[in-house]
């Protein structure tokens, strides 16, 4: 923005602002709700470091859903003739999609690849908060039954503790969606900063958790309905799971074998 004149600068600020309303916009429909013309908008938005004006878009698409809020996402579902049967479709519909469009960017290879590092490493700090704490205490359980050396943390003081504590032997996890939670992204960041190896979960690239990794995965949680699906980021941790458990498969089914019989009659289980 600073490469931009005074005059520049205000004309742009409303779409920087609401970017949710102008996303959809070509250069020609932009310029005329500016009261400029298209390539006086092309010209801007090169000005600050886009190279066509479809990579502005694709920015203005990312930070449309990193601002989102759940009352957005209500106001943007209107129940269709089905009345609340549609929208119970929709929800469905959408979930589907998100776990499409997961299946189709997910890197396989780099997340296989990553699978070593939970072997290697001191530590696996996981720094979560608020609804992203349920998917913090569902990896950190699945990796205590492989005996990793796994811990989260879904509170600021706790996550701000093992950040400070962290090193170059740690692997720290931070999942945290749309503006990132501040107390996972000021708990990444020191991680970072000490030299731990960092690995996000989120669901767009200007996301700050995205900016502050060595290595990141994107899974949308848009919802039509109301508040956030999980569905899409759940299948990521499962992946990271599976490449895990696989990656020392011998080492695993000993691990199993010694849990077997407390799974089949373990007091702690209902007997039928």
């Amino acid at each position: 923005m600073e490469r931009l004149s005074r005059k520049r600068r205000e004309t742009i600020r409303p779409v920087l602002e609401n970017p949710q309303d102008f996303v959809l916009l070509s250069a020609r429909a932009l310029g005329k709700r500016l009261g400029i013309d298209a390539a006086t908008v092309v010209r801007i938005a090169q000005r600050i470091g886009f190279a066509t004006y479809r990579d502005f878009q694709r920015y203005l698409h990312g930070i449309s859903i990193a601002r989102a809020t759940s009352l957005d996402a209500m106001m943007a579902s209107v129940p269709p003739n089905g009345g609340i049967i549609g929208l119970i479709r929709d929800s469905l519909d959408r979930d589907s999609a998100n776990l499409n469009s997961l299946r189709h960017s997910i890197d396989l290879e780099s997340l296989a690849a990553l699978a070593g590092r939970f072997y290697k490493s001191s530590r696996i700090l996981i720094f979560a908060g608020d609804l992203a704490a349920t998917l913090a205490a569902y990896l950190e359980h699945q990796l205590t039954i492989l005996s990793l050396p796994v811990v989260s943390a879904t509170s600021w003081g706790r996550i701000m503790h093992f950040s400070r504590s962290a090193s170059r032997k740690d692997l720290v996890i931070a999942i945290s969606f749309r503006k990132g939670l501040r107390q996972t992204v000021e708990g990444l960041q020191q991680a970072h900063g000490r030299g731990a190896y960092c690995v996000g979960l989120t669901d767009t690239y200007v996301s700050p958790i995205a900016q502050s990794c060595d290595q990141v995965f994107l899974a949308s949680i848009e919802a039509p309905p109301f508040g956030a699906s999980y569905i899409a980021p759940m299948s990521v941790l499962n992946a990271m799971l599976v490449a895990c458990a696989n990656h020392r498969r011998s080492r695993t089914l000993s691990l199993l074998r010694a849990a077997d019989r407390e799974e089949r009659h373990g007091s702690r289980w209902y007997q039928m």
